[in-house]
């Protein structure tokens, strides 16, 4: 077995370990779909690329919170103008809510800030080739999960550590930094939606997360 076959089961059993266990069967297809596309993408494909990305996503609407997160993609440039890639975040997530009285009774502690790792399939297009500055559309789709056993603090109530859909459209401007183009740092500004559980006083329902900012990443 080669080092990059090993490191992409690393990766893979590093996804399964972080997901809460109720998470896990629910999101076998995503990870297994994932799994496939980093291994393939790691074993050295001429059209290999790999992104490692940084972004900031502050809250707006009914209930908001501050996203800051890095993440990275690996997968295949099946053309000039389209890429398709599977990967993973580090999310760290914080709101202006003060914490919900205790008189809730909550049986887990409620903080105003947590750390979500997103797990995502990811789609860009390049508008206008690849050897000067163009235009790119991206779009992650997949799932975040709260991870911990604590309850992330939202307006007056909370959301708990389930497992939420997340959809992250961006647009921006690509820059080569290499002759032939394969290297580029990328400048995007994106929206990100995050589905939730929301929880106030004995009351549930869901809701959403919505949220806007700016994307930085290096491509190879």
């Amino acid at each position: 077995m080669n080092m990059k076959k090993k490191y992409a089961i690393v990766i893979v059993a590093l996804i399964s370990f972080l997901m809460p266990s109720k998470s896990a069967a629910q999101y076998t297809t995503i990870v297994n779909q994932a799994a496939n596309l980093m291994q393939t993408a790691m074993m050295g494909g001429l059209r290999y690329r790999g992104y490692v990305e940084g972004s900031y996503t502050g809250g707006f609407g009914r209930l908001q919170a501050d996203f800051v997160g890095i993440s990275t993609v690996q997968g295949v440039q099946y053309a000039d103008w389209f890429f398709m890639g599977a990967g993973m975040g580090v999310d760290l997530v914080y709101s202006k809510s003060s914490i919900p009285s205790n008189e809730w009774n909550f049986n887990r502690k409620v903080t105003t800030s947590g750390v979500m790792v997103p797990i995502f399939t990811d789609f860009r297009f390049n508008i206008g080739g690849n050897q000067g500055p163009s235009f790119f559309i991206d779009i992650k789709a997949g799932g975040s999960f709260l991870v911990g056993k604590n309850y992330l603090a939202v307006e007056n109530g909370y959301i708990n550590g389930g497992e939420y859909f997340m959809l992250k459209p961006s647009i921006g401007l690509r820059v080569p930094v290499s002759s032939n183009g394969k290297r580029a740092v990328n400048l995007g500004l994106t929206y990100q939606l995050l589905t939730c559980n929301y929880w106030w006083y004995n009351n549930s329902d869901s809701g959403t997360l919505n949220s806007i900012g700016a994307t930085v990443s290096y491509q190879w």
